[in-house]
């Protein structure tokens, strides 16, 4: 599981040279996803047209730069994502 999460965190952010994301640290934007590992999974399917709207189920609550956009699996309104240009 660790090896997963840092697939999907620091060493993306590593590659893409991102210096202030991927880990939780002091100054860094805080992306933070708490899921239950049993019952995560994803429910994205490209055939239908309405495969976007599709969200993954066990994700418990999610913050986005800093700020609660999940919270008990429900989404607060906050659109807190910022467009990443190098």
């Amino acid at each position: 599981m660790s090896e997963a999460i840092r697939k999907m965190t620091s060493l993306p952010a590593q590659i893409l040279s991102l210096r202030d994301r991927g880990l939780i640290a002091p100054g860094f934007y805080a992306d933070i996803t708490v899921f239950d590992p049993t019952t995560v999974i994803d429910r994205a399917d490209f055939a239908p047209a309405d495969a976007t709207t599709r969200y993954p189920e066990g994700i418990i609550h999610l913050i986005v730069n800093g700020v609660v956009t999940l919270r008990d699996g429900e989404h607060t309104g906050a659109m807190a994502g910022v467009i990443l240009r190098k």
